[in-house]
């Protein structure tokens, strides 16, 4: 399948493609078809990396397709369907001028005590929008360094935001 033998992966969709829709409807049986599209996409992507003495053939396609699936639930909820406007409570004013920029002064504060590393990779998850794995692969850091930061950076933002009873200061 890796060599893009048509015949093997006609093979692999027959053999799995029973295995690989049950999971996907599992996961979210409207999405099904897509993602076992995706999956099998993946499979194809991944053929070469299969070792027969690490692990049997069904249980490499389980875990791809277990990985894609969970994927796709974390993207989705990274980012949810539009709702109409019209469905939106009425919020209230932000607040006023001076309000509103003595809040904004307090966040920067906040932020710029951070260290360099803390506020590069929250900085690029919260404005950016980028993943674990993209901040890793852009800042050269390892995933684990990634999450570390982002976590660390986020407690202190909260301890600095936040007086002793839980309320903005």
């Amino acid at each position: 399948m890796a060599a893009g033998d048509r015949a093997a992966v006609k093979d692999v969709i027959e053999r799995y493609g029973s295995l690989v829709w049950s999971l996907a409807r599992r996961f979210d049986p409207a999405d099904a078809d897509d993602a076992v599209q995706e999956i099998f996409l993946d499979l194809w992507k991944s053929a070469a990396r299969f070792d027969p003495a690490v692990a049997a053939e069904v249980t490499f396609v389980a875990m791809i397709a277990r990985r894609r699936l969970i994927d796709r639930r974390r993207s989705r909820s990274r980012h949810p369907a539009a709702e109409s406007v019209d469905q939106w409570p009425a919020v209230a004013d932000g607040g006023s001028g001076p309000e509103v920029a003595a809040e904004a002064a307090q966040a920067s504060r906040a932020l710029a005590q951070l260290r360099p590393e803390q506020r590069q990779v929250l900085v690029l998850s919260t404005c950016e929008g980028l993943s674990h794995g993209e901040i890793a692969s852009q800042t050269g850091m390892p995933l684990g360094t990634v999450k570390a930061h982002l976590r660390r950076g986020l407690l202190a933002i909260r301890a600095a935001l936040l007086g002793h009873h839980g309320e903005v200061r």
